[in-house]
């Protein structure tokens, strides 16, 4: 973004002040789980003949959750509810142990939410924009024009912050929305598709942006179908599709879903047998052995192997994607 710096760990540590935890933590992991973000029982949802959600059954845990599906797949349906616009058809969900539909101003007040649609007024400087979102959220004016400017400082708008919002890109556009769901210092924030629509390199910065968030202890719900997004900044992953819960857990590291493929010369069946005893799952598929996840996968292979007097016509490693994962279930 040009005449927009990114900012460096010490400048992020003076515009986040008490937030900041651990400067070289791993991006996404917050501090162990204290409290449960969101709880949702039996959630459904639906709009007449389609039903957006249905019966969802989730914990949301601190951190960086990502929030996936394809278009359609309820993902905005679950924000809308979660700040108390939409009611849920039956079920319930709380945010923070409070019910949004009975107490939507107090939920509000701890929720920012950054929307996917075009919502800026053209006629408007950034400043003033955000430092009105501030007032929204009850931040005193002269309160709300200081965390109006550390704010868009700090998602890199400090030389454009007195520019009409008419004049912006849509990157620039994008940072002033996350600026606006962040400025009243929120305990967790909604972004729905926040890289939609970016080039390349406003989508990573959009996504430094965010592994910032969660390494300075803002909690963050990020919604996107772009599923390698997810995979580099969350730490957590909620999977819908078709408004139902596929699966709700913590995205492993990339080495921990690794499989090694074999192809055997001999009994494989000798060399599962003897995986299976230390502990390392192997399925067999015709003369091809997979094996894992685990660890030192090749060299019990080659141990193994020699041991039991079995030939190894090649092996290759394959690492199962979040995409994988996603496609595998549905």
């Amino acid at each position: 973004m040009p005449g927009s710096p990114r900012l460096s760990p010490l400048e992020f540590d003076a515009v986040l002040g008490d937030r900041v935890i651990d400067r070289d933590a791993t991006p996404g992991i917050v501090p162990p789980v204290s409290e449960t973000v969101v709880t949702a029982r039996g959630l459904t949802h639906d709009y007449g003949s389609v039903i957006a959600l249905e019966d969802l059954e989730l914990d949301v845990p601190e951190g960086v959750v990502g929030l996936v599906g394809a278009n359609g797949a309820g993902k905005t349906t679950l924000f809308r509810i979660l700040l108390g616009l939409l009611h849920p058809t039956k079920g319930a969900v709380t945010v923070f142990g409070d019910d949004p539909e009975q107490d939507p101003m107090g939920v509000r007040a701890r929720v920012g939410y950054m929307p996917e649609g075009e919502c800026l007024p053209d006629d408007r400087t950034a400043a003033d924009f955000v430092a009105h979102t501030a007032e929204l959220a009850g931040i005193p004016r002269k309160e709300a024009i200081r965390r109006s400017s550390e704010t868009l400082f700090l998602v890199g708008l400090a030389e454009e912050r007195f520019r009409h919002l008419s004049d912006f890109s849509t990157g620039m556009r994008q940072r002033v929305k996350l600026a606006q769901a962040i400025v009243h210092d929120p305990d967790v924030v909604l972004l729905d598709e926040p890289a939609s629509g970016l080039d390349p390199e406003g989508r990573e910065q959009m996504l430094e942006l965010i592994r910032r968030l969660g390494n300075f202890g803002i909690n963050v719900i990020v919604s996107s179908h772009v599923l390698t997004d997810i995979e580099s900044t969350a730490s957590w992953v909620v999977l819908l599709d078709g408004g139902r819960l596929m699966r709700s857990g913590p995205i492993d590291a990339g080495t921990d879903r690794d499989t090694v493929e074999v192809d055997v010369h001999g009994d494989p069946q000798a060399l599962i047998d003897e995986l299976d005893r230390q502990g390392v799952p192997a399925q067999l598929f015709g003369r091809r052995v997979v094996v894992g996840p685990g660890e030192d996968l090749e060299s019990r292979i080659v141990s193994i192997a020699a041991t039991q007097g079995l030939g190894l016509f090649a092996m290759t490693r394959t690492t199962t994607s979040l995409e994988d994962e996603f496609l595998g279930v549905r």
